[in-house]
C-alpha cells in the first residue's frame, strides 16, 4: 500500500519541485540580461573604414554641437542620436598626430562636428527655408538675412562632412578645457569666421595660424570661410555622401 504523505512532507516535496522548475527559468533570465548588457556596452557597427574618434584619440575632447540645442538650428539635428565623434580611420589617424603635437604644450583639440549624415544636411536645408524661424539669428547670423544663407554659401545641399573626412574643431587648454580665443564663435555666419579675416586681434590670428599650420602639416585642407573647418586632402571616400546615423 502506497504511503500517504503527511502535510509537512507534501509541502517540502512540493517546494523542492517548484524550486527545480524555477531554477532553469532563472538561469535563462540571467543569461538574457547579460546579453542585453553586453550588447549595450558594444559600440554600434560602423561602415568599413570608419572609427569612433575616442578609439584612436582616447583623450580627445568632444563638444558635438548638433547633438544639443547649442547650434544655429536651435535644437538637436536629425541623425545625431548620441554625442559620438565619427571619422574615416584615415582622417582620425591624421588627427591623432595633431593632438600628439599639441599635448606637450598643455594643449589639445576639441571637436565640434565630424562625420555628418546627409539627413542632418537635409534638416539644415529645411531650417534655412523656414524664414519665420529666426530664434538663433542674434547668436549666429545677426548681420545676414536668412533668405541669403544659400546664396552666400552658409547652407548647401551637400556637405563634405557627409564623406567622413571633414572635421570642425578648435584648440583648448588641457588643464581647464577652455578654448583659446579664435576671434569668433563656432558656426558664426559672417566675415569674422574667415581664417584670414583682418579685423581680429593679433593673438586671435596667431591662434588660427597655429591650428591651420598643424592641420595642414598632417594632410588637412582648410576651408576659406570657416577657421574651424578642415578636410583630409586624400580622403578615402571623395565621391560618397553617407547617411548612417551618429550613435
Amino acid at each position: 500500500m502506497r504511503k500517504i504523505l503527511s502535510g509537512d512532507n507534501y509541502v517540502k516535496r512540493s517546494g523542492r519541485k517548484q524550486l527545480f522548475l524555477f531554477f532553469p527559468l532563472f538561469l535563462i533570465l540571467c543569461f538574457c540580461q547579460l546579453l542585453t548588457i553586453s550588447a549595450a556596452a558594444q559600440p554600434h557597427s560602423l561602415p568599413p573604414g570608419f572609427v569612433y574618434l575616442e578609439q584612436i584619440i582616447p583623450d580627445i575632447n568632444l563638444d558635438l554641437r548638433y547633438f544639443s540645442d547649442n547650434n544655429f538650428v536651435g535644437r538637436t539635428v536629425e541623425g545625431y542620436l548620441a554625442p559620438r565623434g565619427i571619422l574615416s580611420q584615415k582622417s582620425a589617424e591624421a588627427l591623432k598626430k595633431v593632438q600628439e603635437e599639441l599635448r606637450p604644450f598643455g594643449l589639445g583639440l576639441k571637436i565640434y562636428d565630424a562625420y555628418r549624415p546627409q539627413r542632418a544636411v537635409d534638416h539644415f536645408i529645411r531650417w534655412a527655408k523656414d524664414l519665420k524661424d529666426t530664434k538663433t539669428k542674434k547668436a549666429y547670423y545677426p548681420m545676414v538675412n536668412k533668405e541669403d544663407l544659400f546664396r552666400l554659401g552658409y547652407i548647401a545641399d551637400k556637405s563634405s562632412h557627409s564623406r567622413g573626412s571633414t572635421v570642425d574643431l578648435t584648440i583648448i587648454n588641457l588643464n581647464d578645457k577652455k578654448e583659446i580665443d579664435m576671434g569668433s564663435g563656432y558656426d558664426w555666419f559672417g566675415l569674422e569666421s574667415w581664417p584670414d579675416h583682418a579685423g581680429i586681434l593679433p593673438a586671435q590670428r596667431a591662434h588660427r595660424l597655429l591650428l591651420q599650420t598643424l592641420m595642414k602639416k598632417y594632410g588637412f585642407v582648410p576651408y576659406p570661410q570657416e577657421w574651424w573647418h578642415f578636410t583630409l586632402k586624400d580622403e578615402p571616400f571623395p565621391e560618397t555622401y553617407f547617411d548612417f546615423p551618429v550613435q
